[in-house]
């Protein structure tokens, strides 16, 4: 049985050649909300409070539904690649493939629900 250090088990086996675009991915949708949290802020804001029918009428406009499904869209895909870097770094073996496709699932379903939502008071 062979003694080997962490270094030298690691030698030859290579990277997964899927960091930089996942870090890239994050940085980009994490401006992007950096935009869209504040568009949504004000644009659902002054419909907190008011009857149903001016929130459906409100709604129904272009701007503030397509900012509502842009803020959901985005928002999930960045719980998704967030929750899958948590996934990846304190859970491992079956588990972890296990949490990553539930959480992904879980984010689409989410957003899935959010656009037909909003698809359905915008049309």
């Amino acid at each position: 049985m062979r003694y080997l250090t962490d270094r030298k088990r690691a030698v030859g086996m290579g990277s997964a050649k899927t960091g930089t675009a996942h870090f890239w991915a994050m940085k980009v949708s994490s401006v992007a909300l950096l935009i869209l949290i504040p568009l949504f802020v004000f644009t659902f804001g002054p419909m907190l409070g008011e009857p149903h029918q001016a929130v459906l009428d409100y709604f129904s406009r272009p701007f503030p539904a397509i900012v509502a499904a842009l803020t959901l869209v985005v928002g999930f895909k960045h719980f998704a690649d967030g929750a899958q870097v948590l996934i990846e770094d304190y859970v491992h073996g079956l588990m972890q493939k296990i949490l990553i496709i539930l959480v992904i699932c879980l984010s689409y379903a989410a957003a899935a629900t959010g656009l037909f939502a909003i698809a359905r008071i915008a049309l």
